[in-house]
Formats: C-alpha cells, structure tokens, sequence
C-alpha cells in the first residue's frame, strides 16, 4: 500500500480519485455498521468511512484506536451537505474506504495529541515525540526548516562560502560560562564548546575566504529563561571589506527574502529604522525596543527637580532621573490594587516603589497628586505628553533602574490593554553605537558589551590609551531588533594588533594571560589580516516570533527545560565509574 498524497492535502480536486493514504488515527467513531475515522498527517486530517459494502475494511476499523498508525485505499468523495467542516481543507470530502491495514499500535497517550492541550509542560517535554505531533508544532518546526532554508538560499546566492567551525574548541573567556568536554587522550585537559564561531570566523577572513556564513550551533551555560536555551542556533555570517552599514543593508535584504519566503509577508526595509543605543534607552529603556508600542518614556528630570513631591526632588539632587510613561487609556482600567500588583513586580529591578497618578478632564488624581498644584500638574501633563485618562507610571533613582522598570511597565501594560499595534506586525530597528564596556555585577569588573574583538570608533580609539578612561568608548556595533527581541548582533571586527591588545589590557588581560587565551588569533594577526565585520542572527528567537510562540522551546524539537534538564532523556545524567576512570575524572558520591 503505497502512499500517493498527504491526508491532509485531499480536497475537491481529488473528487473521483483512488488514493492510499498513511498515518495516524486522530479519532474514531463507531455506529455499528459505520466507522468514522479522522486520519492526520503532518499535512492535516481527513475523514475516512468504512462501511459494510467494504466488510474486511470495516472489521480493521473495528480495531482502530487513537495513534494507531494506519495505511488505507479508498476512493474521494464528496461529504454529505449536513456534515461539512470549514476548518480544514479536507472539510468537503471523505475516503470511502476500501482496504485498510494497521501498521502499528499504541498506547492510551498520556495526553491528547490536539492543538491546545490543557497538559503539564514537564509532561509534553517527557513525551516530547508525542507532543511533536501535534499540528501547531508541525508547524513551528516547519516555519523553522523554512527560515534555515531560506538563509541558504539567500547566502548562496551572494556568494557567501558554507564552512563549518570546530565543535570541541579551546576554552576562551568571551563572557559566558563554557560547557567544558573532559579528554580521555590529554587527562586534566579539556576542550570547550564554542559560545559562538567568532574566533575561528575571524581566522577565515585572515584566511582570505571574504565572505563566510554557516547555520551555527552554539552552547552557553548560563541561566535560562523564554528566550534562551543552554544550546541554540545561530546565522553565522562574516565579511572582508565590508563597512557597517554595508553589512546592515546585506542583512536587510536577508530579512525582506526570508519574510517573504517565510510568512509571505513584503517586508520594507527603507521603514527599519536606526537608533543609536543611547537613544534607545532614553525613549525605550531598553536596547531592544518594541517599535509596536507607541507611547514613549518622557524624561522629567529637570521639571522634578523642584517638585514638592521629595522623593522626586531628592532623586534628582542625588544625581539620578526621574522619568514617566503615559499608558493610553489606563485611568480607567487600572484599579489601586492593579497598580500595586506592577509595584511587587518592579521590586527585582532594584525599585524601591512605583509612584503613579491619573490624568482627568479636571487635572490630576492619585496618592501624590497633592503635591501638584494646577501650574505643576500642568507643566507634568505637558511634559509627559499626556492625555485625559491616561494613566502616569514614574520611575526615580538610578538611571538604569529607572530604565528597566518603565520598559517592563510599557510593555506590560500594552499588553494588559491591547495596546500593540497590530498593523505593524513585524517591527524591525537596527540598535548602533553601543558603549564598547559594560560592567558586569555577575563579575564584578567591566567587560566587553559584545565581545573583546570589537573594533572601537575611529574617534574613540584615544579612550584606549595609557592614561585615558576606555569605559567612554562606543563600538562600531549594531543589533538587529524584531518586536522587542535582540535577533542578531554584529559588529565590526579589530583586524590590527596594536588595537587588540589595547582592548584586551583594558579587558584586565596581562600580555601573557592574552596569549594564553588568545594567542592563535594574535599570532594570526601578525599576517595581514584584511578589516572584517559580520553578525549573529538567531534563528531560534526568530522562528518564535513568527510562529506566534511565547517560548522557544516550542520551535525547537528536543529543547532543555528552564532548569537546563531534558525529561525525555533525563539528560544530565551521571555516567559510570569506567568512563570516569578512562577520564581521569573523579565525581563525589551523590549524598
């Protein structure tokens, strides 16, 4: 019984038609003499019959239980008027079935194979195999298989070279903690999974292969959360001779194909804008912005910094900022006890309270608006570009603080409100001219924004010199932004070695630590190596957004859970006392 189509392909174009048809039973019904059932494919589902005319059919059907895997011959034809179904394509035909056969049988699921299913996420990941069957995540790993097939397409076709880099690379500190692989030929030695390609691509430009690009996989051990798993894939892309902008606009044009291939939709790149990362923060308090929403931060320092209110004031006289969002429409929707639900969750950003007021016909309501006359209030509604029945959401302190708070309160109540603009379903932003450190409070020193490998701006090369502050430098960098996600980042490489070890010894390397680090790529430097710059775009957060998931675990076919442990294999596991050995690796007893 070889298969001719996809069940879920069967329309009125097959009207009249002997097809064999494979998969799985979906549902059965039974009356009797007549047998309904439902037979899905990765395609869709179409309804077959068995009747008595076709008696050795029937009594196969009798047999028939859910995820049963089956093959059928029958003939298409037209469903009666009475039992139509619109939802799916085979919703006007059946398969008047004629010969069946049960390939495999199965086991009561331990959940229902449907789109929805009200199921303990630990429970899908489990039978993770299971959970792939059903429709939505067919789904999402085919958007998935498109984009990857759309960026090899687009590649090839502008010249771009498909090498693969090394799996079991060298330990370097890029940032990230390593995954470490012990040696069973080098005992005490380990090799490192690579948290990106970005040394090895680098070598390929010195290398003189001018354009490079491959489907990535890259490992982090870092703590997980929606958007993040501990091994992911990536668009490695590197160029020669190539200026930022350049590579943005390549990156563009990526971006237009692969949305058209993908989602079908035309996508205008002469509409994504470019933001410098000082003007994100300052409008968005955030690096990745969601375009989306459209009410801004409103900065209020220099207004508050008389205020009556004192907590204002004081925040200003001691050096911070205050600053406002105006939520459309929130006046009304937003309850004290609403508001002080937001307060409890800003608290994890180091706020220490969320100060809040209500824009009415007759000027302002709330616990501080007492200390708003009517000339202050109306130089704040003015300020704050606000409007009657908006909602006022303040943040005051520290600037970073302030940022984080307003930027998880604009997004979180345009999503409360509805307030996401859905005619601009996919906003792209380029983010540029990023600070070149950053200080890490996981390390307790100033690290690279994006890595110890970006080249500075040409004005800024100064700031890296004996004497100067580095921590004033921007870098030539750009990230690409798609609905408030960081889709890839990118930036121009240092292809001189006076350069690099100016940004190493301001990293904290000593010349012999650089080396013992880095020593193959500097060494590599020494033999002309050509100005280079490339990106990373994320293939799994991309093929999220457009599958309309939350999460990435669900575009990615056998993900970690948020502990970093895969159910369905228990993985990590503890191996056995021989591989130790043959390691070199001795491992406590678990207690």
């Amino acid at each position: 019984m070889k298969r001719t189509t996809y069940a879920g392909l069967i329309d009125d174009s097959f009207l009249g038609q002997t097809v064999t048809l494979s998969g799985w039973v979906q549902k059965r019904r039974d009356f009797g003499d007549l047998i309904f059932v439902d037979l899905r494919d990765r395609e869709g589902i179409v309804q077959l019959t068995f009747n008595a005319t076709n008696a050795s059919a029937l009594a196969v059907a009798e047999d028939m239980r859910n995820e049963y895997v089956v093959a059928i011959t029958g003939l298409v034809v037209s469903r009666d008027a009475s039992q139509l179904n619109e939802k799916i394509r085979s919703g006007s035909v059946e398969i008047d079935v004629t010969e069946a056969k049960i390939l495999a049988t199965s086991k009561t699921p331990p959940f229902y194979i449907e789109d929805g299913v009200n199921a303990n996420e630990e429970l899908k990941l489990q039978y993770r195999y299971l959970d792939l069957r059903r429709p939505e995540m067919q789904k999402n790993l085919r958007i998935r298989s498109k984009i990857m097939s759309s960026a090899i397409h687009f590649m090839d076709n502008h010249d771009f070279i498909n090498i693969e880099t090394p799996i079991l690379a060298k330990s370097t500190p890029e940032g990230a903690r390593d995954y470490l692989v012990p040696s069973r030929i080098f005992p005490g030695s380990f090799y490192a999974l690579p948290q990106s390609p970005q040394l090895f691509k680098q070598l390929l430009m010195g290398a003189g292969f001018d354009r490079y690009f491959q489907i990535a996989r890259a490992f982090r051990d870092e703590d997980l959360r929606g958007d993040r798993q501990p091994e992911f894939t990536q668009m490695d892309v590197e160029t020669s001779f190539m200026s930022a902008d350049e590579i943005r606009e390549l990156v563009n044009e990526w971006v237009k194909a692969m949305m058209h291939d993908v989602v079908d939709f035309e996508l205008d790149t002469s509409k994504i804008p470019t933001l410098t990362w000082q003007e994100s923060m300052a409008r968005f308090g955030t690096d990745k912005p969601d375009l989306r929403i459209a009410y801004e931060l409103k900065d209020l320092t220099t207004i508050m910094a008389s205020s009556e209110f004192g907590v204002f004031a004081n925040a200003v006289k001691a050096g911070g900022v205050v600053k406002a969002i105006a939520v459309p429409g929130g006046a009304e929707h937003y309850s004290r006890k609403n508001i002080d639900k937001l307060a409890q969750y800003i608290e994890r950003f180091g706020a220490k309270g969320l100060a809040w007021l209500k824009v009415t016909d007759d000027g302002l309501t709330g616990p501080i608006a007492k200390f708003f006359p009517e000339e202050a209030a109306n130089k704040l509604i003015a300020a704050a570009d606000a409007q009657s029945g908006d909602l006022l959401l303040f943040g005051a302190g520290r600037a970073d603080v302030v940022a984080a708070t307003l930027d998880y309160l604009r997004r979180q109540t345009a999503e409360d409100l509805d307030l996401v603009n859905s005619e601009n379903p996919w906003a792209f932003a380029w983010i540029v001219d990023w600070p070149l450190f950053e200080y890490s409070e996981d390390f307790d020193r100033w690290i690279a924004a994006h890595h110890p490998f970006t080249m500075p701006n040409e004005e800024d090369l100064h700031y890296l010199d004996d004497g100067e502050d580095p921590h004033q430098a921007h870098a030539q960098s750009y990230d690409l932004v798609l609905n408030g996600y960081e889709l890839g980042s990118g930036s121009i490489r240092i292809h001189r070695m006076d350069i690099q070890e100016k940004m190493l010894k301001a990293l904290g390397f000593t010349p012999e630590a650089a080396h013992e680090a880095f020593g193959f790529l500097l060494e590599g430097m020494n033999y002309g190596f050509p100005p280079m710059g490339g990106i990373a775009l994320g293939l799994d957060r991309l093929a999220m957004l457009l599958a309309g998931q939350e999460n990435i675990r669900e575009v990615i076919a056998f993900p970690k859970n948020s502990r970093a442990t895969e159910p369905m294999t228990e993985a990590p596991t503890r191996v056995g006392q021989k591989q130790l050995n043959d390691l070199g690796l001795f491992v406590p007893e678990e207690k």
